[in-house]
């Protein structure tokens, strides 16, 4: 069982800033049990619940809106958890608030100490480009290959690609589904020339230009930094410039 879900609105950039956002904010956070009183599993639940709203409305820089959700999980009922009069929430290093996660409990001032995990669920609802229809690993993507819809940003590691722009003719960088939204895993920039292609390698220095050939070691982008056989057979590395030729400095 878990507890209901939150919704909060926070407006986030296209690029969403809220993996990792917690820790500083929020260190001071705590809920504090006086005299006698045990802490409950639901007590501790529910200190959860809030710290995480907070943590998530904390970070809420201007841009494109999201529709977050947090949902907290349950406590383990068997755990036997000593006493305490303050309990901290926090984030485990190497873990953020998105998709599925974790918070630590920990006793910061009791008898005996204690720490404990519990399970999170953040979503980020807003709009992205979702495939019509499926896309074979190579082709090219067109404006027509895609519609707007909202979806879950958090539900994948990668990001989403939230701008037409920074889609359209790229290739698709495995075979891809209709109902997926574009992330930036699925996508390459288009291959000028395959491996063991001839290409033309300019070598640039001291005022001059040097255009020779030679043959590619790994298929090419725009961008890429790649290894070039010469036909003296010597090895050269250089970048991929927009017309496939390798640019050598």
């Amino acid at each position: 069982m878990t507890s209901s879900p939150r919704i909060l609105a926070a407006p986030v950039p296209a690029a969403p800033r809220l993996r990792g956002l917690a820790g500083a904010v929020l260190a001071g956070v705590g809920l504090w049990f006086g005299g006698a009183q045990a802490q409950t599993n639901a007590d501790l639940e529910a200190l959860s619940q809030r710290w995480a709203d907070a943590a998530l409305q904390g970070d809420a820089p201007a841009g494109m809106p999201l529709r977050l959700q947090v949902q907290v999980g349950k406590l383990d009922a068997r755990l036997q958890l000593a006493a305490c009069a303050k309990v901290e929430p926090y984030l485990p290093p190497g873990t953020r608030l998105w998709g599925r996660t974790r918070i630590g409990l920990r006793c910061v001032q009791g008898g005996k100490p204690w720490n404990v995990y519990l399970p999170v669920t953040v979503q980020a609802f807003g709009p992205a480009w979702v495939l019509n229809n499926n896309v074979r690993m190579g082709d090219a993507l067109s404006a027509g290959d895609a519609s707007v819809a909202e979806v879950d940003w958090a539900e994948n590691d990668s990001p989403v690609v939230a701008s037409q722009p920074d889609w359209v003719g790229q290739e698709a960088a495995r075979h891809l589904q209709a109902g997926q939204a574009l992330r930036q895993n699925m996508l390459r920039a288009p291959q000028l020339f395959a491996l063991g292609a001839q290409v033309k390698v300019a070598v640039t220095g001291g005022g001059f230009t040097i255009i020779s050939s030679g043959r590619a070691m790994a298929a090419g982008a725009e961008g890429a930094n790649i290894r070039v056989r010469m036909d003296n057979g010597r090895l050269v590395s250089g970048v991929v410039n927009a017309q496939g030729v390798v640019e050598v400095k």
